[in-house]
């Protein structure tokens, strides 16, 4: 059972009350396009999870029925050792992910925010297609799929928490469990801390494999990556050191390099490449975060965006079973858009407010082709109609006349 779904509620329960504390302490742990950015992104990864979740599960499934060495029962302490070890698996998975190029281009999604709370814990890759490798192992222990799908979603589940700034440390409870502040460590740019805490649950297998940090008082955080993204598109976030990595193997002119580049250590690039195209990391002793300036109307309007793209892909999620393949499909390319067109939105772009009303005409043409239930026609309805009259005002008001050019951004 996959207890992810049954969490969500609670994700954005937990959201609001460290909005609340936002508030109230006077903090500024969140701004509204990087939240939004963190959240779409996650969107997108439950979304993409439909499309590729089926083959390396069979692969699973086919090495357990064939190869498992135990018939393992179902007991409490099966489920303990289950969950134990599944961290243990990930462990290397995270860390191979921090490791190894071409693990470190799904990997870097989750660590391209430069703020730190608990939307960021949502946000994740959707080009993750290798992370399953380093589980099969538990296929031949005799780890049941439907086990390994439980603990695997608890184990995401505890990670929740662990991204915020709110919570300071909490003496034992550090040694054994990843916490609030060993895991702020892990999101850091900072060369001191960089590459280090990758456990899921455990601290423990940091402390023995030699990659734990202590957060240091004398050290603050700074999140984010040394190659700032520079982009509120989620789907930028998710191929932008693919294409990198793309274009150093294809400009370097060793066949030995042209491989090593999507295999080796990360940040390593070819001689010839790294001299003729420079990748300028950020200074951290000049620091400033990534930010477009945004109205208060323009803010309110791609929150209305998010909120409405969130609610169809939940739909989705829960009507799976009562839905064609092509209706899947379908859905899954208009929240894709969707979440484009708000990131784009953000970055304020001329072209923006046109991928907007195309967006809204397509979601008209829907509802008017398939006919929904009431209370569903009823609230898409309400949702299009604010839709649609906040984004004309947002094209009507003076200040929002001030756009910038479409390549303006140079990562784009």
């Amino acid at each position: 059972m996959n207890f992810i779904l049954y969490a969500i509620p609670f994700f954005f329960l937990l959201i609001g009350l460290e909005l609340v504390l936002e508030k109230v302490r006077k903090t500024e742990y969140y701004r509204t396009n990087d939240a939004i950015n963190s959240l779409s992104a996650g969107v997108l990864s439950r979304m993409i999870d439909i499309v590729k979740a089926l083959v390396p599960l069979t692969i699973y499934v086919f090495i357990f029925e064939n190869f498992a060495l135990l018939q393992l029962a179902d007991s409490v302490l099966i489920w303990l050792m289950a969950f134990v070890l599944y961290d243990f698996c990930y462990y290397w998975n995270h860390r191979l992910g921090h490791e190894m190029s071409l693990l470190w281009a799904a990997h870097v999604v989750h660590h391209s925010s430069e703020e730190y709370n608990l939307t960021t814990a949502l946000r994740q890759s959707s080009s993750s297609i290798f992370s399953w490798i380093f589980y099969l192992p538990l296929a031949l222990i005799g780890i049941e799929p439907i086990l390994l799908i439980a603990v695997g979603s608890l184990n995401l589940i505890y990670q929740f928490w662990v991204h915020t700034r709110h919570v300071p440390k909490l003496g034992w409870f550090e040694w054994l469990f990843v916490t609030p502040s060993n895991h702020r460590v892990h999101h850091a740019q900072n060369r001191v801390y960089i590459d280090r805490n990758y456990g899921g649950v455990f601290i423990i297998w940091d402390r023995l494999f030699g990659s734990f940090q202590e957060e240091l008082d004398e050290q603050p955080v700074i999140f984010g990556i040394r190659s700032s993204l520079k982009s509120w598109n989620p789907l930028y976030a998710n191929v932008q050191v693919y294409a990198q990595l793309w274009r150093d193997s294809w400009h370097t002119k060793s066949w030995r390099d042209k491989c090593r580049v999507w295999l080796g250590r990360t940040g390593w690039r070819p001689a010839d490449v790294a001299q003729t195209f420079p990748i300028i990391k950020t200074d951290l002793n000049h620091y400033e975060k990534f930010d477009i300036p945004l109205s208060p109307l323009r803010k309110f309007y791609c929150l209305l965006q998010h909120g409405l793209t969130t609610f169809i892909a939940l739909l989705l999620l829960l009507n799976l079973n009562n839905l064609q393949v092509m209706q899947q499909v379908a859905i899954v390319v208009w929240v894709l858009f969707a979440s484009y067109s708000t990131g784009i939105m953000m970055e304020v772009r001329k072209k923006a407010p046109w991928l907007e009303w195309f967006k809204h005409a397509t979601l008209l043409t829907a509802m008017i082709l398939f006919p929904l239930a009431p209370w569903l026609t009823w609230s898409l309805v309400v949702a299009l109609a604010a839709s649609v009259l906040c984004l004309y005002f947002v094209q009507k008001t003076p200040s929002e006349s001030l756009q910038m050019p479409d390549k303006v951004l140079e990562n784009i």
